[in-house]
């Protein structure tokens, strides 16, 4: 019998954690097959955070270091520093790299770290109970802005790739989506492209991935997908804000 499709060599062999419907497995599925493609598994070391993704080092087939809550840019650097052989990357979700992490990762793009940093944005905090992130959008109901997030009193949703896209040493910056299958196999080309780049030295490299959170946003996996598609997307738009890793810059959204 033909084998036609089977795990990849990049994950363990561990059932995850993660929420009916929740699109963790299928980032870290697509991070995990880019290592295993490029040939450089065995060399790398991935940090995982604080967050729904806090038992990451049980599912990547890898290194694996666990970060404090926020800090993953500060242990990449330090161990891609120390180990520049190695491929690096992070592995953050809203709460971690948007509120906490916020400092660590714009520092860590203006030194131009060559890392690369997965970003998971549900537009929620997803472990803790449902509160409102920093990414949460306007109008959305959370355990702690129950009526919806009102901009006047608590801001507007900070949007992360457009902010590192200002910043020299970002040189790969792209948002990317799994909401269906083809923008699965889009989320799969930008997330190699930003390893890539690091293999290439050029500097720092980030993919904010949408993702969904049907427990915390009250409903069934399906209409999680419908309801990323209709309300995050339009906010938080799909594209390349920033691509200097071949020496020619682009900023093309699609």
């Amino acid at each position: 019998m033909t084998v036609v499709f089977d795990r990849t060599l990049g994950l363990t062999q561990k059932q995850t954690h993660y929420c009916p419907g929740c699109t963790h497995g299928i980032i870290h599925r697509l991070v995990a097959e880019t290592l295993v493609e490029l040939d450089v598994l065995g060399r790398t070391v991935g940090v995982a955070p604080v967050g729904c993704s806090v038992l990451a080092y049980d599912y990547f087939n890898c290194d694996m270091h666990e970060a404090a809550h926020g800090r993953a840019p500060a242990v990449a650097t330090g161990i891609k520093r120390v180990l520049p052989d190695r491929v690096v990357f992070t592995y953050q979700g809203d709460g971690d790299l948007a509120s906490i992490g916020t400092g660590e990762i714009v520092h860590a793009a203006h030194r131009g770290e060559k890392f690369t940093t997965i970003f998971v944005n549900n537009a929620i905090y997803g472990m803790t109970g449902g509160q409102m992130a920093p990414t949460t959008l306007i109008g959305q109901r959370t355990t702690t802005s129950p009526a919806g997030r009102d901009a006047l009193t608590t801001g507007y949703p900070l949007r992360i790739s457009e902010m590192l896209a200002q910043i020299p040493g970002a040189v790969f910056v792209e948002r990317v989506s799994v909401h269906s299958p083809v923008y699965v196999r889009k989320a799969k080309k930008a997330i190699r492209k930003a390893f890539e780049v690091q293999l290439s030295g050029a500097g720092f490299s980030i993919v904010e991935v949408l993702s969904t959170c049907p427990t915390n946003w009250g409903l069934e996996p399906t209409a999680a997908l419908g309801w990323l598609e209709e309300n995050m997307i339009p906010y938080y738009p799909l594209g390349n804000l920033r691509d200097v890793g071949d020496g020619k810059e682009t900023g093309r959204v699609h």
